[in-house]
């Protein structure tokens, strides 16, 4: 599927072969370089954004109107990840989180296909189409498999909680941020359900300081939540017909369903072979400068999980890429269309500072100097787990209210 946006001011793709790069636009109305009433040329650079998750949604929104903007992704809708887990939980939290590109990009071209190959100057898809590009943005985070339309996601997310009602023992396997936050959200919904959380390493939550995890370990045992940890699940091994579970160190655990919570491999795989091959690092992340290009290329720029800046890998920094990339791009079109010399902006790593639900009214906060729990951080974080104020990003307000 393949939408193209273009405003009835705005020349479509079919015009002039191809989406336009150079668009005329009279009597003031539409994109135009001039207020007067001459048509005026103006160079419409054409940027593509391959991934439209955290970090390229809020791109392709912030550049649609100053740019031709193609999003390539491979789903229909923008999904906000970290509200994925209280989705499951609670299906009604999914129609908050979840949502349409084409709702957001009014004046934008969606590709629903993945990216396979990028060149000096284009982008192949998994349909065969190229998209030239004179800026392109890979945003292509980690490696997760989701249904195309938000139809299907929508019903994977009541499948799920179906299922979760039906069953009287969970198991979760992962102790990071997910794994965490289901185990919270199960325990504090439903909390007649024999919940056990198995976590290969020696604490919970081992990406932020020891105290956060010994705090939500804390917490999760008050709700009689079983936690086991330094031990592994072999799903191979699986007994479906009696329902048991064998972890590493032998113990059996019987369980109706169970929720994998586990860290993606990067989405890196399909740049391998593609022209930023030498600009990966040995663990997949394209290794960018601090404007956020990649290195060695100008009018390459990568952002969110993908790339190599030494912090944590959280939402909200992506987002912080992409409003810096947003505007680097912004002052290099007006450049280009004899505007001042543009001036970069500068990405810096953020402090250490992270947040992690329990349950629908209690957090866990690891700042730079101090680990917090309870109600304050809780009411920081859990009232709707920051959508408004990324739906904000999208210029989305369809009057939803936050309970």
């Amino acid at each position: 599927m393949e939408g193209n946006l273009l405003s009835p001011h705005i020349r479509s793709a079919s015009d002039i072969g191809g989406y336009p790069q150079w668009v005329i636009s009279s009597s003031g109305s539409g994109r135009s370089s001039s207020s007067s009433s001459t048509s005026a040329a103006v160079c419409w650079k054409r940027v593509v954004i391959v991934g439209g998750g955290i970090a390229g949604s809020v791109v392709a929104k912030s550049l649609q109107f100053v740019a031709d903007v193609v999003l390539i992704d491979q789903k229909e809708y923008f999904e906000i990840s970290w509200a994925t887990m209280r989705s499951m939980v609670d299906p009604a939290f999914a129609d908050k989180a979840v949502v349409n590109h084409v709702d957001y990009l009014v004046n934008a071209k969606v590709v629903v296909a993945s990216a396979v190959n990028i060149t000096d100057t284009e982008v192949t898809t998994s349909d065969g189409r190229q998209f030239p590009y004179d800026y392109l943005v890979i945003a292509t985070g980690h490696s997760v498999s989701s249904p195309q339309s938000r139809r299907e996601r929508m019903d994977k997310f009541r499948e799920a909680n179906a299922k979760m009602k039906n069953s009287s023992s969970i198991l979760i396997i992962g102790g990071g941020p997910s794994g965490v936050e289901l185990a919270s959200d199960i325990a504090a919904s439903y909390p007649e359900k024999k919940v056990t959380l198995v976590h290969s390493g020696p604490r919970l939550l081992g990406f932020i300081g020891s105290k956060a995890g010994s705090k939500a370990l804390e917490w999760l045992r008050s709700k009689n939540v079983d936690v086991l940890l330094e031990q592994t699940i072999d799903l191979d091994t699986f007994q479906a017909n009696k329902g048991v579970y064998i972890t590493s160190a032998g113990e059996a655990i019987a369980a109706d369903v169970h929720y994998l919570c586990v860290r993606r491999p990067l989405g890196s795989a399909w740049l391998k072979e593609s022209v930023v091959k030498d600009c990966l690092d040995k663990y997949g992340q394209l290794m960018v400068d601090e404007h956020l290009r990649v290195k060695g290329f100008n009018n390459i720029f990568a952002i969110g999980d993908i790339i190599d800046v030494p912090e944590r890998k959280q939402g909200v920094l992506a987002q912080r890429h992409a409003m810096i990339v947003s505007k680097n791009l912004k002052a290099l079109i007006k450049e280009a269309n004899g505007g001042k010399e543009a001036k970069l902006g500068k990405y810096r790593p953020s402090m250490s500072i992270a947040m992690v639900s329990l349950g629908k009214k209690d957090a866990v906060a690891q700042l730079p100097f101090t680990t917090m729990t309870g109600l304050l951080p809780g009411l920081i974080k859990n009232r709707e787990l920051f959508l408004r104020k990324t739906r904000k990003l999208l210029g989305l307000d369809h009057g939803y209210t936050f309970l």
